[in-house]
């Protein structure tokens, strides 16, 4: 049996694998959770009443304050791991038959992004259980950006990398207004209830994402055009920047109200999204 018979081979079975279409699902409510306390944390902070403004990782380290904290943050973790594998697999095996050419290795190459970046929080998220401190998204980004702006050609990567998110940010805007995520829901098996407050979720969540990684592309760019890491953000501090506005506690409750609602969203992906 030839190599490209057994790569089918494999393919196949992963498409059809039940058990990785349940830890997409268990990964889909693992990332609607890491958003909402998010959210409530922010909410909080833009309330005055003990909030902050915050990335998922500080998020979840707050958690671990908690008696309950632990226990939650080893469901997450694993949470974490389903969702990096389901991802990996969408890249690796081309779960969803996006092809070999220029479009599908497009869409694979953002499936392989999406899964490190889970792999990273279920690696924070360990570290965390296990009691290490964790440098803020800030601080990475500071830190990723001075080390890629030592680079030849690193201004453009970095400029590159914030364009990119800028596109992340833009493309959750055309999703809201759109509802381009119906097509991957099984509208068939949901009542009218839960067709219509999913798409709400999605049409006020997904914009609060698209300011949160437009911002971030921003600050992302102007670092790369200014050759300065620490114009660099992460989410904590494209939070923070909403809260140093004017009307600042607005900005950021409006913002943080989205990724609650996104975490919402989140869910119903979980129930009803084709995986």
């Amino acid at each position: 049996m030839n190599a490209a018979t057994e790569i089918s081979r494999a393919r196949n079975q992963v498409e059809n694998a039940s058990w990785l279409n349940a830890l997409a699902r268990v990964g889909l409510v693992a990332k609607g959770v890491s958003y909402a306390l998010v959210g409530v944390l922010a909410i909080k902070l833009a309330a005055d009443s003990g909030g902050k403004a915050t990335s998922r990782q500080g998020a979840l380290h707050t958690l671990a304050q908690h008696s309950f904290g632990k226990f939650v943050l080893v469901v997450l973790a694993f949470g974490f791991a389903a969702y990096a594998i389901w991802r990996f697999a969408q890249a690796f095996f081309d779960k969803n038959n996006d092809g070999d050419g220029a479009k599908g290795l497009a869409k694979r190459a953002g499936y392989f992004g999406r899964g490190a970046i889970y792999a990273g929080l279920t690696y924070s998220t360990i570290k965390i259980l296990s009691g290490s401190a964790e440098q803020s998204q800030n601080q990475k980004a500071h830190k990723t950006a001075a080390t890629v702006l030592s680079w030849p050609a690193g201004k453009w990567l970095v400029g590159a990398a914030g364009l990119v998110l800028i596109g992340v940010g833009l493309w959750n805007g055309y999703r809201a207004v759109e509802k381009k995520f119906l097509k991957n829901w099984k509208t068939e098996q949901m009542s009218p209830t839960a067709q219509r407050w999913g798409t709400r979720s999605g049409v006020i969540g997904l914009p609060a994402r698209m300011v949160v990684f437009t911002l971030i592309g921003i600050f992302v760019v102007k670092a790369a055009h200014d050759y300065n890491p620490s114009e660099a953000i992460g989410l904590d501090g494209a939070l923070q920047k909403l809260a140093s506005q004017s009307y600042g506690s607005w900005l950021l409750g409006i913002v943080a109200a989205g990724l609650l609602a996104y975490a919402v969203f989140c869910f119903f992906e979980a129930r009803y999204r084709e995986v």
